[in-house]
């Protein structure tokens, strides 16, 4: 074939992509899974966020509306990283299904003091 290598195989003459590959995609940016309350044993939110830190002081300071600022879930309570923000998106969901007792098993294995643990993010 004109243009060809000898050793191309027909992909790469082609430029397209065999279907193998076609699901798989690069890494993305991390991500982190958490559990904000108003107290221990109290209210649980669990959310999921590329930036902690911000997320968590942006619920402290009641900037966003919703959820946590209707029920003063301040403390942060419980976090996981996860190297792929698709992960942890999915960590989050799984979370969100259990029962409250394994949420409060989650944060008491982390923090069984339900100490707020955001000063730790410094």
């Amino acid at each position: 074939m004109p243009g060809t290598s000898p050793g191309m195989t027909g992909c790469e003459r082609t430029g397209l992509v065999p279907a193998i590959h076609a699901g798989q995609h690069p890494p993305m940016k991390g991500g982190w899974v958490y559990i904000m309350t108003n107290r221990a044993n109290g209210t649980l939110y669990v959310g999921v966020t590329s930036n902690l830190s911000r997320r968590a002081w942006e619920h402290r300071e009641g900037l966003i509306d919703g959820f946590t600022k209707q029920y003063g879930l301040k403390l942060l309570v419980y976090y996981e990283w996860h190297d792929d923000i698709r992960a942890a998106i999915q960590r989050e969901k799984n979370i969100k299904h259990w029962s409250r007792a394994w949420k409060v098993r989650l944060i008491l294995d982390f923090n069984p003091d339900w100490r707020d643990r955001y000063a730790d993010l410094a």
